[in-house]
């Protein structure tokens, strides 16, 4: 061993033998500082998050825009910066907690208010007020200890002091030594406060630019330091030839005229302010060294989980009389505003992001930078919670949404510092060829309108000379090329010896997956459909059952409902002694099989009706002279609703007799005694549980009271033995889908197998047919030859040469059109 110490041995051997658990924490620890910057930034967005107030708005845009952009790490300003502010927040808050303020007393009825000055600022009384600025400053101060330790906390002070003596010494060699020592401390002097307000733009060099990965990795630091002094000594050697005098006074007269003019002093702070931050951007835009990355895909992934988050929780983003269930919403043909303008927002920036992506511009991604997070903070803190008449920390699901985005602007930032790919082209599922990829890659390639969508953009976006019709082919070529290969490489880890026969795992395990899988898809109508009312369905129960008797189309004799109190289910007793009176009838008791104890419901209707006869005297005299005539017909209509929380159900019957006074009579076989409430919108008598099919008796009479007229209905035969007159109607309901199964059990049998069945089938079959004529292009032995030039074709069109593109497209082409010369670029080697 190079290196030999007794006592880091004996240390490494007693943290070895440490507990778990304290080893545990000993890496928790160490994580946490390594990564402390993270958690500071962690923990002044989650204080924002909390808090969504002016004051704690500044930091977490800073974080995005400063210290997230500083090479190679935040400087010592920042974190300054960010520990005095949060000083300042925590006395500010503190100090208006008292109660003499106005907005004070009346906390409880303003705490809730979005707009209210105070919670906008964030200097309302609460409970509570500087529990996480205080966390937040033991984070930025525990980050301080960590830099400390390092030595890194000092170290932009020694950058600066060093580049400020050599800048002094070049001064010094402008004015020239051989002077007297007064004229020399003079021009030092003089040197010194012009540094201080003349504005050093950059040169806008050529060379200075974004370089390939190739060409970075073999530009060292030492050549670019020397490069740099020669720039610094020719530059000295042009100043050298100027008169020195004259170029002193040149300055202390622009000084003076500065400090005098009061417009000047303002153009003075002004450029104190903007320099420094141009020159930020510009060396961010222009770097000596570009350290080259790609983030897009986790950038891709965040905006996606951003954009089903704004999908199933778009009512946060609403009024809060909006639909709760986006489904529901679009079943009845209503597009939220709330969704719309979310999501074409989510799906705006997204296209804007691959653009940049594909344009590989710097500049535009870090102006795109600026413009989101400016905009995002302006519409999540001041514009969402007069949206959503709430405020934003009281809205768990834009606090998510937010938190999301912040990710997204932590990686755009780390992007922009490292600088853009120089191939940016290609899938990143198809990095590697294993069965994940391929999967992945054809669940990518199922979604609709994305591979199109993807193949328009890259075209758009990219230098190229191919047509839009040429892009897709070679794009569908190496989609179909990359499956080849991914299959190919399963093959050669997964040998099949020759002469032996398949495995029954194989064949039982993929075959009998795919013998279930189309027998489900065969009758999955059928069995969905039995299964959803026998197992998952749910009791119907009647809320409200209605009876209305009409003669012959006149004024309606009688009607009633029964509610609540009046619909009763049968106890245990009553449903045994019901079955046990249908013993030996056959009909009667398959029909109950389907129906268990609460789905019978027993309704007790009052006998009076609750409605007056109200009949015209002519229309009177023509009813009585109706049933007079014992030679015609005379209609008697009994209708029935049934409404339930889920279904209502509606139905009447007709029913021919003769009725010759208008007294008490007996009508026969005139009542329905057992009503049927399907799911659907019929409810149909149940002539299997009456006797020999018979509708129960029912007498009618018309009392007399006064000038008031009422018709009493009595049914003969009742299960439930009343002294008064009244009805009893047994209602027996289907059982229903749950509504999270709605949106299929609707369409029926019938529906599902024209929706569901022939659509899969459709694709099956495709599947199945058709696979002579593709042989020549799936069963290709050795792909690496095709792959390798469609690899080609993605590189020489980011290199620029869009001649040698247009070759190597035309050599693809050609190969697909000759069989023979497939058949020996795919041998294998």
């Amino acid at each position: 061993r190079m290196f030999h110490d007794d006592e880091l041995e004996e240390s490494e051997k007693f943290y070895v033998g440490q507990p778990r658990v304290l080893l545990l924490i000993y890496a928790l620890y160490n994580t946490l500082v390594a990564r402390s910057e993270m958690v500071c930034y962690f923990v002044i967005i989650l204080n924002h998050m909390i808090s969504a107030s002016m004051i704690t708005l500044v930091l977490p845009i800073l974080i995005f825009l400063w210290a997230m952009l500083s090479v190679p790490r935040p400087s010592k300003r920042f974190w300054m910066t960010a520990i005095v502010y949060t000083e300042v927040a925590i006395v500010i808050k503190y100090f208006f907690q008292f109660g003499f303020f106005p907005w004070n007393k009346h906390v409880d009825y303003t705490k809730d208010k979005p707009y209210h000055p105070p919670n906008i600022i964030g200097i309302e009384k609460k409970e509570g007020y500087v529990h996480y600025d205080l966390v937040q400053l033991l984070a930025l101060f525990f980050h301080r200890s960590i830099l400390k330790c390092h030595g890194l906390w000092d170290e932009d002070e020694k950058g600066d002091s060093s580049s400020n003596k050599e800048d002094t010494d070049d001064e010094l060699s402008l004015t020239g030594g051989r002077r007297d020592s007064s004229a020399s401390l003079k021009s030092v002097n003089l040197a010194a406060s012009v540094e201080s307000i003349h504005v050093h733009f950059p040169e806008q060099q050529t060379a200075i630019r974004r370089k390939s990965s190739s060409s970075i990795s073999q530009l060292s630091h030492r050549s670019s330091f020397s490069s740099h002094r020669s720039k610094r000594e020719q530059i000295l050697d042009t100043f050298k030839n100027i008169n020195h005098t004259t170029l002193s006074l040149y300055f202390l007269q622009c000084k003076l005229c500065v400090i005098k003019s009061h417009c000047g002093l303002c153009c003075f702070r002004t450029l104190q302010v903007y320099v420094p931050i141009r020159q930020f951007f510009y060396n961010l835009i222009h770097p000596d060294y570009s350290a080259v990355t790609d983030v897009y895909v986790l950038m891709f992934l965040a905006d996606t989980v951003d954009f089903i988050i704004i999908v199933f929780g778009f009512w946060a983003f609403g009024k809060h009389s909006a639909a709760a269930d986006i489904t529901s919403s679009l079943s009845e043909d209503q597009v939220p505003e709330a969704f719309l303008v979310m999501v074409l927002i989510q799906f705006g920036t997204m296209v804007v992001d691959r653009a940049l992506y594909l344009k590989k511009t710097v500049m535009g991604k870090v102006i795109f930078q600026v413009i989101l997070v400016f905009g995002i903070h302006f519409w999540m803190f001041f514009i969402l919670p007069g949206v959503t008449e709430r405020k934003f920390s009281q809205n768990t699901v834009a606090q998510l949404w937010y938190f999301v985005k912040c990710v997204y602007f932590g990686l755009s930032a780390y992007q922009i510092r490292c600088g853009y790919p120089t191939r940016v082209l290609g899938n990143f599922l198809t990095k590697s060829y294993n069965y994940v990829n391929l999967f992945l890659f054809q669940g990518f390639r199922l979604v609709p309108f994305l591979t199109e969508l993807r193949a328009v953009m890259d075209w758009v976006w990219t230098d190229t000379t191919l047509s839009l019709s040429s892009w897709i082919c070679v794009e569908d070529i190496y989609a179909h090329i990359f499956i080849l290969k991914c299959w190919r490489e399963s093959e050669k880890r997964y040998p099949q010896p020759r002469g032996q026969k398949k495995k029954k795992v194989v064949k039982y395990g993929m075959g009998g997956m795919i013998i279930v899988l189309l027998i489900c898809i065969v009758w999955f109508p059928l069995l969905f459909m039995s299964l959803i009312k026998s197992v998952a369905g749910i009791t119907n129960k009647p809320l409200d059952v209605s009876i209305t008797i009409t003669l012959g189309g006149y004024q309606p004799i009688f009607t009633m409902s029964a509610q609540q109190n009046q619909l009763k289910s049968l106890d245990p007793n009553e449903f045994t002694e019901f079955l046990r009176s249908y013993r030996g009838n056959t009909a009667a008791l398959q029909f109950l099989e389907g129906y268990a104890r609460e789905d019978i419901t027993r309704a007790d209707l009052e006998g009076n009706s609750n409605s007056l006869w109200t009949i015209s005297p002519p229309s009177r005299k023509k009813m009585i002279q109706g049933l007079l005539d014992f030679d015609a017909d005379f209609t008697l209509v009994i209708s029935w609703t049934i409404q339930s929380c889920c279904t209502q159900a509606r139905a009447h019957q007709v029913i021919k007799v003769i009725w010759w006074l208008l007294s008490a009579r007996t009508l026969e076989e005139v009542y329905p005694y057992y009503i049927k409430a399907p799911s659907d919108s019929l409810a149909k008598p149940i002539k299997q549980l009456l006797k020999d099919c018979k509708w129960e008796n029912i007498t009618v009479s018309l009392v007399k009271n006064t000038s008031e007229e009422w018709w009493v209905l009595n049914q003969l035969g009742k299960r439930q033995k009343t002294p008064q007159e009244s009805l009893e109607l047994f209602i027996f309901s289907d059982k229903v889908s749950p509504p999270s199964l709605g949106f299929l059990a609707g369409y029926g049998i019938m529906g599902l197998y024209a929706s569901v069945v022939l659509v899969i089938g459709k694709f099956v079959r495709e599947f199945f047919s058709g696979i002579s004529h593709s042989i020549m292009f799936e069963e290709l032995p050795n792909v690496d030859r095709i792959l390798k030039l469609c690899t080609d074709i993605f590189l020489v069109r980011e290199t620029g040469e869009l001649e040698l593109e247009e070759d190597l497209y035309a050599k693809l082409i050609f190969l697909y059109r000759s069989p023979e010369t497939m058949i020996k670029w795919t041998r294998e080697k």
